[in-house]
């Protein structure tokens, strides 16, 4: 995909009105998994259109299942017995090398493995290694490009350390109901990041029937059987929805959403938002839906938060911080070292460009009251950069984003949202 450079636009005054968010990407890629291994067919409506969840949808292909467009929703038909034998294309998408290996493991013939050239600097080791403690034979070594087949492996019981990932831990749980002997997956390290995604994984698995459950703090269990066929709707992404929702913040306007009680960490999420001066007022709209409006109408305050739960709104939060007239502390987040980029150090590196004051810690980045100015935002292909410099690039004039074409890992027109968002012509 080529880099499309894009001038950030500049609100023109308050932003104030209604958003409508797409699907969530981290539930579409497990509702879809979980469909591909299922008893029978199921219907998935709402399921994110972006380039992430079309590389998942393309390796569950792969693998054997039969995915089909009905209308605005998709039919997905599994394989009575997982295949492989190809080539997926994971791209920068964690949730296709970390959540497709496990199924590869089952499958007849060795699939092959391969991303972006920024991919192989991602995490892998631990989840790899976990397989093939299993009896999978895996490839080293183990990062992208690599090779997965069946071997031996039948599931059982693995520690590993999953502090670069909580998906290593989803990524076991997804595909143990086809395990024949289940999975007893122990997180070994430090402490775990993206504990609610975990929740959201374990969540979605009970919902078709799979006995799943959490046995201790940092241990999970999910024991072999059957995986119910289930038709759905996708939650929209409320991390997307906490990005929009910030531009609310930043220029003393007011946004509404809905913002429902479901798999998400939505209630962190929004006390982000809270921590750095939004006020939040849930209510019940249409059809009984959990609505939640952010008005940022007392301006802008600092914040000293943990975002470990909620780490991928870190990048907004540090935009945030960046604009913000008292210091902010954001801590918890090494693990997104390892993401798309080192993004504590983009954001370090981006911000500082801008003539934030900001420096790293150890676990997250520090900030102190600055004046911002316009210049050339690095993205590092990075979606959750783009968001970051477009929140800045609102009331700081000048912000160029060196690519704005990232952005359709989570929301496929980002350009034309945030645009109609702040009524923006340029």
């Amino acid at each position: 995909m080529s880099p499309t450079p894009w001038l950030a636009p500049l609100a023109a005054g308050p932003v104030r009105g209604e958003l409508r968010v797409p699907g969530s990407k981290s539930a579409s890629a497990r509702s879809l998994l979980l469909a591909a291994l299922a008893d029978g067919p199921s219907m998935l409506s709402g399921v994110l259109a972006s380039r992430d969840t079309s590389l998942i949808r393309a390796g569950l292909t792969t693998l054997g299942a039969r995915i089909d467009e009905v209308d605005d929703r998709l039919q997905v038909t599994p394989a009575a017995e997982l295949t492989g034998g190809g080539r997926i294309d994971c791209g920068l998408a964690g949730t296709v090398m970390r959540f497709l290996p496990p199924l590869a493991a089952l499958a007849e013939q060795r699939t092959e493995f391969f991303g972006d050239p920024a991919a192989s600097q991602r995490p892998m080791e631990p989840l790899l290694g976990a397989l093939a403690e299993l009896g999978a034979e895996v490839s080293q070594p183990r990062s992208l490009p690599f090779s997965v087949a069946r071997g031996r492996f039948r599931g059982g019981a693995v520690s590993l350390d999953a502090s670069g990932s909580s998906q290593f831990v989803s990524a076991l749980l997804l595909g143990a109901p086809r395990f024949p002997d289940g999975i007893a997956v122990t997180h070994s390290g430090p402490t775990l990041p993206s504990l609610p995604h975990i929740q959201m994984t374990v969540t979605l698995l009970t919902r078709r029937g799979v006995a799943a459950v959490q046995t201790g703090p940092a241990s999970w269990q999910v024991s072999p059987g059957p995986i119910a066929a289930l038709d759905e709707a996708v939650e929209p992404d409320l991390t997307n929805a906490a990005t929009l929702l910030a531009a609310a913040l930043v220029t003393g306007g007011e946004l509404t959403t809905h913002w429902p009680h479901g798999v998400q960490a939505g209630e962190e999420l929004a006390e982000v938002l809270a921590a750095f001066g939004a006020q939040l007022t849930l209510s019940t709209g249409p059809d009984d839906t959990r609505q939640l409006t952010v008005s940022g109408t007392q301006g802008l305050r600092g914040a000293d938060l943990d975002l470990s739960k909620v780490s991928e709104l870190t990048p907004v939060a540090a935009a945030l911080a960046a604009l913000a007239p008292e210091p902010s502390r954001l801590r918890g987040v090494a693990h997104i070292r390892g993401h798309e980029t080192d993004r504590l150090a983009a954001l370090s590196t981006g911000l500082g460009e801008l003539g934030a004051d900001v420096r790293q810690t150890a676990d997250g980045l520090e900030f102190r009251p600055s004046r911002l100015h316009g210049g050339s935002f690095a993205t590092h292909a990075d979606h959750r950069l783009a968001h970051a410099a477009a929140l800045v690039g609102l009331v700081v004039d000048g912000v160029l984003l060196d690519d704005v074409a990232c952005t359709t890992k989570t929301l496929p027109d980002f350009p034309g949202m945030w645009q109609n968002l702040i009524g923006a012509d340029r």
